[in-house]
């Protein structure tokens, strides 16, 4: 078998995400979560400009650095249904839940947080994990690379014998987390992956 002829390798793929990840870290900045709501699926990323000390020198010396980048599909995506509802506020819906975290947090202020986001319609609805994974890359985001946990939904009843994620125990709060009754990670080795966190160039 030669394996060079399964490879396939696109120029112009690399050149259009690229092109997508330029529109996204160019889009204007919005509060957390954005003021007007909006229908659609695509990929976001969060920024901090807060006191939080673990945080503070990371965020002060790149203001341009993203906390935590993700992206949030439309129903029926996933499955490849015929009608997907771009009418559905699935991004909106996902800054919004991400809000609720961080407004749940003791030790966080949601005030010192903003967004940047992309909708992605159409066909370019395909790009939307290509273009998070991009970014993702690109900068190496702390909440995606160093703590676990942010993004994680309530297990619900019956599922609460797991442990906290690295997040709730950095920045406990969110009422669900609390009655996660598995062992918790140590907190001093979650700062001591903060501290050993290097921002991309």
């Amino acid at each position: 078998m030669k394996l060079e002829k399964h490879i396939f390798r696109s120029a112009s793929f690399v050149e259009l995400i690229d092109e997508a990840v330029e529109f996204m870290i160019n889009t204007p900045v919005e509060n957390l979560p954005p003021e007007d709501r909006f229908s659609g699926g695509g990929v976001y990323a969060l920024y901090y400009k807060g006191e939080f000390p673990q945080y503070k020198k990371i965020f002060e010396e790149n203001p341009s650095l993203p906390i935590y980048v993700g992206k949030a599909v439309l129903p029926g995506w996933r499955q490849g249904r015929g009608s997907i509802k771009e009418n559905d506020p699935a991004l909106y819906r996902r800054l919004s839940e991400h809000s609720r975290s961080i407004h749940s947090a003791r030790n966080l202020e949601l005030s010192d947080f903003s967004c940047r986001f992309v909708v992605l319609q159409g066909q370019e609805v395909n790009l939307i994990s290509t273009v998070e994974a991009a970014l993702t890359r690109k900068y190496n985001p702390l909440w995606n690379s160093h703590i676990d946990g942010f993004g994680n939904h309530d297990p619900g009843k019956g599922r609460y014998e797991q442990a906290k994620s690295e997040w709730d125990v950095l920045h406990p709060g969110r009422l669900w987390a609390d009655r996660l009754k598995g062992e918790p990670p140590n907190e001093n080795k979650i700062e001591e992956k903060i501290g050993s966190y290097h921002v991309k160039e």
